[in-house]
């Protein structure tokens, strides 16, 4: 038995114009359109919301920073650093970006603590 089909060249050219606009739909739509896949959506998603969290716990960072002891002598020290890389540093081992239930500072909160900070000493 043969079961090979054969189609007139009127709907294999149709078939073959649809395949070729499905195909530079789906190229228009991600290079022009702003489709993502799954995976780059959710690695969106993700750093949404670390930069949320972040906005948000930065201000609970230079709240301890401001309310420590020599608070004066630590903003002298933080202002006197140039680079802003370096004052998120300071920052995390002063242990001011080290928040209630975590171990480890939170880098990401040091550096926005300290950007805050520098900003707010101005």
């Amino acid at each position: 038995m043969n079961f090979s089909m054969k189609l007139t060249p009127k709907i294999e050219s149709t078939l073959w114009g649809a395949a070729g606009g499905a195909a530079a739909l789906a190229l228009i739509g991600f290079v022009f359109g702003g489709w993502v896949t799954g995976g780059k959506a959710a690695e969106m998603a993700r750093q949404q919301s670390e930069k949320a969290v972040i906005t948000a716990l930065a201000p609970i960072c230079a709240d301890k920073f401001r309310l420590a002891s020599n608070a004066k002598e630590n903003l002298g020290k933080l202002n006197a650093i140039s680079y802003s890389w370096e004052k998120g540093t300071y920052v995390s081992q002063g242990g001011w970006a080290t928040l209630p239930g975590s171990a480890e500072p939170s880098q990401g909160v040091a550096q926005a603590c300290a950007e805050l900070l520098s900003t707010l000493a101005k």
